[in-house]
């Protein structure tokens, strides 16, 4: 089954292109089915990318998605056109009444502002609080995810003395869990943070699933909130730490070749993927989570 999104969005025509199977609204009114209700809350500057990016993702399950994608009511983003957003995006304020079989909340490059210093740290809590009763399952992505924990728990975040960045091998240290399915015992995955999460500060009853002795903590189950947190970005095209490493080099920021990332560390050389399978399988995962779980009346979302 394909994914449900507007056909003049421009992840359309990209994921067209890419065999992932999409639909519109049309093609959608025609099957008599209840498609799973995903949202997608973009904190991310780049939001075309992003959108693209996730929505491959989830769009390559057998199951029938409908994707929302959601904006914080007061934030203006300066790198994506009006227009975009105007088309494309809802606020929360005319989401919040809605409910979701699944929310993605996206990471932010403010990694290094105190939480409560972010403009939009209000309504973020409301989101978070909202997805207690609104919300089956959510997926909290790098400061996405931090945010979460310092949410619920009051975990802080930790500034690094360099930035975490490349393609570093993590461990599974929970195999049977439903989400880790099909995964090697370990594998590689793309970092790009200025902050971490350290494990010693997670309360108990939240899970480490994977995690990495170079960078640490990488994905973690919290079973209280329904919600997985993803510190690094499986989600990734090939090129992305490229584009990241460029745009530091030409504003002359202090940057490192992204460690593991290049063919022989020549940034001159195009980058292999050797995430892309895993980030299928997890996102794969948590979709069928979702539909092995979630109400078939989607109002009874949060009842339980």
């Amino acid at each position: 089954m394909p994914i449900k999104i507007p056909e003049n969005l421009p992840a359309y025509e990209v994921l067209r292109k890419e065999g992932v199977m999409v639909m519109d609204e049309a093609t959608a009114l025609r099957q008599d089915i209840r498609p799973l209700q995903i949202g997608l809350l973009n904190l991310m500057p780049r939001k075309v990318q992003t959108e693209i990016q996730f929505a491959r993702l989830i769009g390559a399950t057998p199951l029938q998605i409908e994707l929302t994608l959601i904006r914080m009511t007061d934030h203006r983003p300066k790198n994506t056109a009006p227009e975009h957003m105007e088309a494309f995006y809802r606020p929360f304020r005319e989401v919040r009444g809605r409910k979701f079989d699944g929310l993605i909340i996206t990471g932010a490059p403010i990694e290094l502002l105190p939480f409560e210093e972010v403009r939009y740290w209000d309504e973020l809590c409301e989101v978070f609080d909202w997805t207690r009763t609104h919300v089956h399952r959510s997926f909290g992505v790098c400061w996405g995810a931090q945010a979460m924990l310092h949410h619920f728990y009051g975990v802080p975040k930790h500034e690094l003395p360099a930035k975490a960045f490349g393609c570093f091998r993590h461990k599974v240290l929970q195999p049977a869990s439903p989400y880790l399915r099909g995964f090697s015992d370990s594998f590689v995955v793309p970092v790009s943070r200025w902050t971490e999460t350290r494990e010693a500060d997670l309360p108990q009853g939240v899970n480490v699933l994977v995690s990495s002795r170079h960078t640490g903590l990488c994905l973690v189950e919290d079973p209280a909130h329904r919600a997985l947190y993803m510190f690094n970005h499986l989600e990734y095209d090939s090129l992305t730490l490229k584009e990241e490493y460029d745009r530091d080099v030409a504003s002359g920021a202090p940057i490192r070749i992204p460690i593991d990332y290049f063919p022989e560390d020549d940034p001159d050389q195009t980058p292999r993927n050797r995430w892309r399978s895993h980030a299928h399988l997890l996102y794969g995962n948590w979709i069928n989570e979702i539909y092995q779980t979630t109400p078939f009346e989607i109002d009874r979302i949060g009842q339980d």
